[in-house]
């Protein structure tokens, strides 16, 4: 950090596995790519190709290795993975991850419906060659998973090989862990926390509230996701408490007062 100051919170340095930031790129150019990762290498662990731009995205190789070059993993959105196995072609899936050497790999189902079981074995193929995320709930807002149903699937997931479940919010912000305002359904994320790990649940916080929910209940290394390049920074300055939200969450009240 550029200062010296004290009270700041013990936030966790890369290669981190807890507090996490996962970016959601949906296009951006290679010189973007360098700019972006110029200023905020520090700050991201890993990108996803959101949905399934890397099908249209020009130059892909290219653009894959400049993220690689920064030690920043990169994975295809759980929409392409989808898109190739609703055409039966999970073994293609798996040789253009070997080919484009990615060694993290998300499985969803939030596009296509599969049998749990089924998901659970892909998850358990997926992590002979890398990192496995998978994610929970689907996409349909109309689709409302009870509580149980969240932990019962986050728990055979993680059991499967996932090294992280991804808690389902979409790009936007308005689905699975959250209402169509883009609030917290706070009764679901606190019954799914008695069961699961939070260091293992990487929750989609596209939203600045979202986001700072999340970090007044979990703390500055909460594992956050979808964030769109241009919040990173934004982001790591609301984790350590400088920014107006958070400004007063690390302070030693007796000290300050």
């Amino acid at each position: 950090m550029n200062f010296n100051l004290s009270q700041m919170p013990d936030r966790n340095v890369k290669p981190r596995t807890n507090g996490i930031t996962m970016v959601m790129d949906k296009g951006l150019s290679i010189p973007e790519v360098h700019n972006f990762m110029s200023l905020c290498e520090p700050h991201v662990d890993i990108v996803k190709l959101g949905f399934g731009t890397s099908y249209v995205t020009p130059n892909l190789r290219e653009k894959i290795e400049a993220y690689q070059a920064y030690g920043i993993p990169v994975y295809f959105g759980g929409t392409l993975f989808e898109a190739f196995l609703i055409r039966n072609q999970f073994e293609d899936y798996i040789a253009i991850c070997k080919d484009y050497k990615i060694t993290h790999m998300e499985v969803s189902d939030g596009s296509v419906t599969i049998p749990h079981a089924e998901k659970c074995g892909y998850i358990e193929k997926l992590t002979k060659y890398g990192t496995v995320l998978s994610e929970v709930g689907s996409k349909d807002a109309a689709h409302i998973i009870p509580p149980y149903k969240w932990i019962e699937l986050m728990r055979a997931e993680l059991e499967a090989g996932s090294t992280y479940v991804i808690a389902e919010a979409r790009e936007s912000g308005n689905v699975g862990i959250y209402r169509g305002s883009g609030e917290v359904r706070e009764g679901l994320v606190q019954e799914i926390l008695t069961q699961i790990p939070g260091e293992k649940v990487l929750w989609e916080a596209p939203q600045k509230g979202q986001q700072l929910y999340f970090l007044e209940l979990l703390g500055c290394n909460v594992n956050l996701g979808n964030i769109a390049p241009s919040e990173v920074i934004p982001l790591e300055t609301m984790r350590v408490g400088l920014r107006g939200d958070t400004f007063e969450l690390y302070l030693n009240k007796e000290t300050t007062s």
